[in-house]
């Protein structure tokens, strides 16, 4: 493996000016500390933002230049005004909530999507203009998540990974975004993407399935004639670090000094200033306790760190005021001149007063609301080397999916969570000894280098796979080529799908008829001298008629049973038997009653099921065990089950679109050129009768054996209008 770029919002180093100087620091956050091995084993760049600093003179960039170099760091520059409106605006305002799962903290206009896709386009071209053959690409978190297509797009064969620090929402919540579909889409332009926990992968699977059309599997996404990888990366943090801070004898007298002279029980909190920690609900529960246990009163305290951040978004400074009423009401009610109930400090701490917390408490309180991972509790387990000490954690948080010893707690829950620090308090010492014996082992053994190398060594394994090898859509210049190439045929054959390629798709059959700018185009085809015309769908023979009848066309219906010749002439292939047609019938209505939003459709020939308005999810599992059940009913009848795009459909065997090419051929005038187009596995029949003889057009992401590819409905009917502008 070549070198590693590590692309995130911040550096790992933070410049700032002090004094009319400028300073650079190292981060000390999770992220800075977990991918610190990585990024100096790699020799590689980390690109990121280094903070504002103002103006900065030449002599003093010329010096920044030189330290950013000697750090490996790429930083990429952004104004008040960028951090006002992507950072501060679009990334925490919108998206932190929505992934969160607190949808009632969205502002009420949501905006600022156009600044965010901005500064991510800024990121992604530091990558391109530093990237190297051999180098993989690393991207991290929310702020980001365009970032991985928009380096697709230049770079279709580089090694990208994506990884989010947060909570993936379940889909009907992402579903409130307005830009849901361009955020997906970024994702995906990733080989590897990873989340902490395997519900968070779940739940992004469920939205590309619902709002992209995405093939879905277990652990990989298929869209875009490319595959993209999940998986769970559950990160860690650095144990020895911490561990050696548990150890350190300065660390053991700041600790001493925090509990004073050991009357009391320290219950500890350690929090960002933000709603999704519970603190209040933490607070009630404290409340709840020295109502219910007086005796606990002067013998147990909390200390209540609230970290500042994001203090110039309005939501927090109100969530401030509500914390400092409710630390004031408790004291107010318990305290007396001897003792205070909450040590509230509202400030950044450093290191070594964590750590001396860490060490001090009797109890560990980390009760999340919702937490991608909760690194305090890694933290505090990690940093506890005398192996004593109990976590009450929040069962939302991803760490509780690991951290099994830990007393898990339900947030919402005041009076639960009130009786789980008093168990805390109360248990015996085997007790907490058991418990904390196995955290530590799990804590030690899956460290923050395990999280990074395990994901590293993934995205090298899938990257190397040749279906994450993008497919791209035909150059321009090639699909003039061989449209100039069809417009010089004195004769020229065409054969085309409707839905999907003629149309878009529309989530009814009924709501997929043809506009006037359609029906205008094929006349104008029709009336082109040497122009044959074919409209081969899997509609049903009363439908093409009535659309299409009034025109000079051949119409192919139900993937051919049934055709019609431009006079108006219908024939058919051997009609069937209905024995198999009932009891199919039967099954398929069923499916249908127990799949909210899906439909059956009836022709002459064949039965559909329809389920583009049903959830998504749900649909695609019912589609997958009608196939299974039909499957099974029909072996011994002249019956075929395909799945398409959203449906399941029975047809005639020898009814599919290749038999139809194949007669055409037959039957085509010497020397005339033929093309065809669709978009979806019906049409790949089309395409194979046809692509030793004539071009072949496929429209849509999905995989194909087309010689050309087209994004869109769109191309089509431009590139078919070209075709018809010679016409009379």
């Amino acid at each position: 493996m070549g070198r590693v770029l590590i692309v995130s919002n911040r550096l790992p180093i933070t410049v700032s000016r002090e004094g009319g100087e400028l300073r650079v620091e190292r981060s000390s956050g999770g992220l800075a500390t977990g991918l610190k091995p990585l990024h100096e084993r790699g020799g590689g760049v980390w690109v990121g933002w280094p903070g504002i600093f103002g103006e900065a003179t030449n002599e003093e960039r010329e010096a920044l230049d030189k330290t950013f170099d000697g750090l490996g760091v790429a930083p990429v520059t952004l104004t008040a005004d960028d951090v006002e409106k992507y950072y501060e605006g679009y990334a925490n305002s919108v998206l932190w909530p929505a992934f969160h799962s607190f949808t009632g903290q969205l502002p009420l206009e949501i905006v600022g999507f156009d600044t965010y896709e901005a500064v991510n386009r800024r990121f992604a071209d530091e990558v391109v203009a530093r990237h190297r053959p051999s180098d993989t690409v690393w991207v991290h978190d929310y702020q980001l998540m365009l970032v991985p297509q928009m380096i697709r797009e230049r770079l279709p064969e580089a090694r990208i990974g994506f990884f989010l620090h947060i909570p993936f929402p379940p889909s009907d919540i992402f579903s409130t975004l307005p830009n849901r579909e361009e955020i997906l889409a970024g994702l995906l332009g990733a080989d590897l993407i990873g989340f902490h926990t395997a519900s968070y992968m779940r739940n992004f699977a469920s939205s590309v399935l619902r709002w992209l059309g995405a093939t879905t599997d277990v652990d990989s996404v298929s869209w875009h004639g490319r595959v993209s990888v999940m998986g769970a990366f559950p990160m860690g943090v650095d144990a020895n670090a911490f561990g050696a801070l548990g150890r350190s004898e300065p660390i053991k007298r700041l600790a001493a000094e925090v509990r004073g002279a050991g009357e009391e029980r320290l219950l500890v909190g350690i929090d960002r200033l933000d709603y999704t920690k519970g603190i209040p609900r933490r607070l009630l529960a404290y409340e709840r306790l020295l109502e219910e246990h007086p005796e606990l009163h002067g013998k147990v305290r909390l200390v209540q760190v609230a970290v500042p951040s994001r203090i110039r978004v309005e939501a927090y400074a109100e969530f401030r005021h509500q914390l400092d009423a409710l630390v004031g009401r408790i004291n107010g009610r318990f305290g007396t001149v001897r003792w205070a109930p909450v040590h509230y400090v509202f400030r950044n701490l450093p290191p070594d007063e964590v750590a001396a917390l860490y060490v001090a408490a009797d109890t560990m309180l980390v009760t999340p609301l919702r937490d991608g991972m909760n690194l305090v509790a890694k933290e505090f387990i990690a940093t506890r080397v005398d192996g004593t000490g109990a976590l009450v954690l929040s069962e939302f948080t991803g760490a509780a999916s690991e951290l099994a010893e830990a007393i898990h707690v339900n947030p919402y829950d005041v009076a639960g969570m009130a009786q789980a620090i008093h168990r805390a308090l109360t248990m015996s010492a085997r007790e907490r000894i058991t418990r904390m014996t196995g955290l530590r082992q799990r804590v030690t053994k899956y460290n923050d280098d395990w999280w990074s190398r395990t994901f590293m060594e993934t995205l090298e394994t899938v990257s190397a796979r040749a279906e994450h090898r993008p497919v791209g859509y035909t150059p321009a210049a090639d699909i003039k080529a061989a449209v100039d190439e069809l417009r010089s045929a004195e004769r020229l054959v065409l054969m085309t799908d409707y839905d999907g390629t003629l149309v878009p798709i529309a989530p009814t059959p009924d709501l997929a008829q043809p506009d006037s700018e359609l029906r205008d185009l094929l006349a104008r085809l029709t009336r082109r001298a040497g122009l044959e015309l074919h409209v081969i769908s899997g509609r049903g023979r009363d439908v093409l008629e009535d659309w299409f009848g009034g025109l000079s066309l051949h119409l192919h219906a139900e993937h051919g049973a049934f055709s019609r010749d431009p006079a108006g002439q219908w024939s058919s292939i051997e009609q069937l038997g209905d024995e198999w047609r009932r009891p199919a019938l039967e099954i398929l209505e069923e499916f249908a009653a127990r799949t909210p939003g899906s439909l059956v459709e009836q022709k002459r020939s064949g039965i559909a099921w329809h389920y583009r308005m049903a959830d998504a999810e749900f649909g695609a599992r019912q589609a997958k065990e009608l196939v299974v059940h039909v499957t099974a009913m029909l072996s011994n009848a002249p019956v075929e089950v395909l799945s398409g795009d959203k449906v399941v459909e029975l047809r005639p065997h020898g009814a599919n679109k290749g038999r139809v090419a194949a007669q055409i051929l037959r039957g085509m005038p010497a020397g005339a050129k033929v093309a065809a187009f669709g978009d979806d596995r019906t049409d790949e029949d089309l395409f194979s009768a046809i692509k030793s003889v004539g071009a072949t057009f496929h429209v849509g992401p999905s995989m194909s054996g087309a010689t050309y590819r087209l994004r869109g409905v769109n191309d089509v009917r431009r590139l078919l209008s070209t075709l018809a502008e010679d016409a009379a």
